[in-house]
């Protein structure tokens, strides 16, 4: 069931309603039974698979906790991440391991080769994976006692707002939230509606028109060259960032309204100064994830130069893997990985050509030009992460800037009509750039007044914040894309 359907918008008011007429002992199993429902609408056999792992975790976090026994613990944890890891390399991994087995035989002239699995992707399967991996983790590590109730494990793990797209939650932040009574609050109510009002908007009157930009080029990148390859590549960067942080957006408001709290997943990440700073600011839960359960045990940055080269590679290859079984995800991982190292090998060479150029009164300059600068590579991974394959990546690589046209059709009408705005008309190439500035410039307002988005316009007179909220209404009901689309993410 997507956010953006029909069906959500008769789901939602309904669960939530009863969630708050019912006696608070009944709640967890009404919205296990709600969350059931919502992941069964999407391909109902694949709720086993989620069963079997919750009874593995489950079962792995109590006989950790009541063992004193290191090595059985750490036994106990192998055969947990064996079980998860084994669910998402069959289903994830199994045909992208068999095509390039077939690739080498075929280079070695092995006439013999496996067939593929006729299997699709279960929704959301490294999402609620990872969420119920950082359980037993953290149960192991003696920071997050055994949850007894199996029923309430499951709606950890199964809870129907971030279930199929985050953010992934640890269980010290989330599982004691069922557990608690949550009363009718009118500004939880408030905050939540506002916070999902503005995830419709960035997902159906942005990300999904920025579409329309973006996959015809990129679904066909060779017969573009020039301005039609960079004006998508910006795009998808504005698309990819609406669409995700749009559903977080939904995700946590509609967990507002019942009284749960979510992490926030994504903080203006497009600000940021350096691709280090970007990754704490993008998919803040996966980054974190990958932080402490991969990046800290292999010896985070405390070491050598050489040693962090190598912990931040396998943290950003893995990342890239679990993105995608695709090559061009891993490659994705592993340029945003190389940009890592390269700072770190460059760190006094910038830091002293900084001081050096941008004195006192030139900081803000240097601010520019230093999100420019993170903004230009990043877009630049985007590349790999969008392209349909490493060839399509690679020619547009070469011929972003091959257009001969590139400086002399920008006083062409006729040239920025079809190249620059793509054929698609000066009214829906201005509303989407209208859109993006007032979604960035609400962001950095929210972000320099230190508040959730959702509160930006709480100490603004009544007519401005109601002008605001029927803009949203009224953007979504006449720019948005109505008919439901697919999360980016829940490809992943």
């Amino acid at each position: 069931m997507l956010f953006n359907s029909f069906s959500f918008l008769i789901f939602f008011p309904i669960v939530t309603i009863v969630y708050f007429v019912l006696p608070h002992r009944f709640r967890w199993f009404w919205l296990l039974l709600a969350s059931s429902y919502f992941y069964m609408s999407f391909v109902p056999i694949y709720i086993l698979i989620l069963a079997f792992t919750i009874i593995v975790d489950y079962g792995a976090g109590l006989i950790i906790e009541h063992t004193e026994n290191k090595t059985r613990k750490r036994v106990l944890l192998i055969i947990s991440l064996l079980a998860n890891i084994g669910i998402l390399s069959i289903f994830k991994y199994a045909n992208f391991g068999i095509s390039n087995i077939n690739a080498l035989a075929q280079i070695i002239n092995w006439n013999y080769s496996i067939n593929l699995l006729t299997i699709l992707l279960p929704i959301g399967l490294s999402f609620h994976t990872f969420q119920s991996l950082s359980y037993v983790i953290e149960v192991y590590r003696g920071n997050q006692k055994a949850e007894k109730n199996l029923g309430i494990f499951a709606l950890y793990v199964m809870f129907y707002p971030q279930l199929v797209a985050g953010p992934i939650e640890r269980p010290q932040h989330l599982l004691h939230q069922f557990r608690e009574k949550h009363d009718l609050d009118y500004e939880k109510i408030v905050s939540g509606l506002k916070l999902m009002a503005v995830g419709f908007f960035k997902k159906m009157v942005v990300a999904d028109r920025l579409a329309e930009f973006v996959n015809p080029v990129y679904n066909n990148a060779h017969s573009y060259s020039g301005w039609p390859l960079i004006i998508t590549t910006i795009f998808f960067a504005f698309q990819i960032y609406y669409d995700f942080s749009g559903y977080s957006d939904i995700a946590r408001g509609a967990a507002k309204i019942m009284g749960f709290d979510l992490m926030v997943n994504f903080n203006n990440p497009y600000k940021s100064k350096t691709i280090a700073e970007f990754w704490k600011r993008w998919h803040i839960s996966l980054s974190s994830w990958f932080k402490d359960y991969v990046y800290i045990p292999l010896g985070g940055s405390r070491v050598n130069k050489l040693r962090f080269s190598f912990n931040i590679m396998v943290v950003f290859l893995l990342s890239g893997l679990w993105h995608g079984a695709n090559w061009t995800y891993i490659l994705w991982g592993g340029l945003n990985g190389l940009y890592l190292i390269i700072a770190r090998f460059t760190e006094n060479i910038r830091t002293k050509l900084a001081n050096l150029l941008f004195k006192d009164d030139w900081k803000t300059m240097q601010s520019f030009m230093q999100i420019g600068t993170a903004f230009i590579l990043i877009c630049f991974s985007w590349i790999l992460f969008r392209a349909q394959s490493i060839s399509d990546a690679w020619y547009i690589f070469k011929n972003l800037l091959a257009d001969k046209n590139l400086l002399t059709g920008l006083i062409n009408p006729v040239y920025i009509k079809q190249h620059i705005m793509l054929g698609r008309g000066f009214l829906n190439f201005t509303v989407v750039i209208v859109f993006i500035f007032l979604i960035e410039w609400a962001h950095i307002y929210a972000e320099k007044k230190n508040i959730p988005i959702e509160q930006a316009l709480e100490n603004k007179k009544w007519y401005y914040r109601w002008s605001v909220y029927y803009f949203l209404i009224i953007a979504i009901a006449v720019f948005g894309i109505l008919t439901p689309t697919n999360f980016i993410y829940f490809q992943f």
